[in-house]
């Protein structure tokens, strides 16, 4: 978030024009604040965590923090983005959140469309009336609505809590475990615990959803991290299997390598080119 913003709450509408994919927007980065885009017209190919989005207008898309992200390719775009930091979101939408991320972009009907860039001219509106009174109230509630906006979308593109089957229902418990204990816990067996469920039904569970089993996903997220952390941060490879969990930094060496086909190092040099 530029300094100048000290609100923590940046808002506009964008077009082509205003966009130029300049060496910062291509290399990749991540911020530590949340974004939330519609895109009304045009299309943009982006890779967000390594894997390439194709997004084609009318739809939006929420960035979490930390993901990492570069733009690849924008045509006759015109769309509104919202940037803000945690702190100013209410924190029933926090919490949500951080139970629907990562999502993909999404595709909006026309009468959600209305709805949602009413919301956004809204708040753009709002942004500009610095001399208001309560000027950052109105603007934080208005851009909360927008977030609500969001979520209430993604929710809906979800299959509903109650038809969940069992095997579904634990999946998502250990995913959320996951997320906030993989630096922490690489075993199956620990998450089996927090569950109170067996190592063997929570291998079944997992395998029924995904067809991985537990381990892997928790590899998995665990070379996420490595990755984003070789992208973001200056730490020694070293430095980032002691964050990570991993005295032994041989051990993570190789696991890295044999996930990715490539060294930490090599992998880095690769990315920074």
């Amino acid at each position: 978030m530029p300094k100048e913003h000290g609100f923590g709450i940046i808002i506009h509408k964008l077009t082509s024009d205003d966009m130029h994919l300049d060496e910062e927007l291509r290399h990749s980065h991540r911020h530590d604040h949340h974004i939330f885009v519609l895109q009304e017209k045009g299309s943009s190919k982006m890779e967000i965590d390594f894997e390439k989005q194709q997004i084609t207008s009318p739809a939006i898309f929420y960035q979490s923090p930390n993901q990492v992200h570069r733009a690849l390719k924008i045509t006759n775009i015109e769309l509104y983005i919202l940037i803000i930091d945690t702190e100013n979101i209410a924190n029933d939408y926090y919490k949500l959140l951080s139970q629907l991320a990562p999502v993909k972009p999404l595709p909006v009907s026309d009468t959600e469309l209305t709805l949602i860039r009413q919301a956004f001219a809204l708040s753009a509106d709002l942004y500009g009336r610095t001399n208001d009174p309560i000027y950052f109230p109105m603007l934080k509630d208005s851009c909360n609505t927008i977030i609500a906006l969001f979520i209430s979308q993604y929710l809906k593109a979800t299959k509903p809590a109650d038809k969940f089957s069992r095997f579904e229902i634990i999946e998502k418990a250990f995913t959320v475990l996951l997320e906030d204990n993989f630096a922490a816990i690489k075993r199956p067996s620990g998450y089996a615990e927090k569950l109170n469920i067996s190592v063997a039904y929570l291998n079944e569970c997992i395998k029924q959803v995904t067809g991985l089993s537990a381990s892997h996903q928790i590899q998995q997220r665990v070379i996420l991290e490595a990755k984003r952390m070789l992208y973001h941060s200056s730490n020694s490879v070293k430095e980032i299997a002691t964050l990570l969990g991993y005295e032994d930094y041989a051990y993570f060496s190789r696991m890295f390598a044999k996930s990715t086909g490539m060294t930490a190092i090599s992998f880095r040099n690769k990315n920074r080119d």
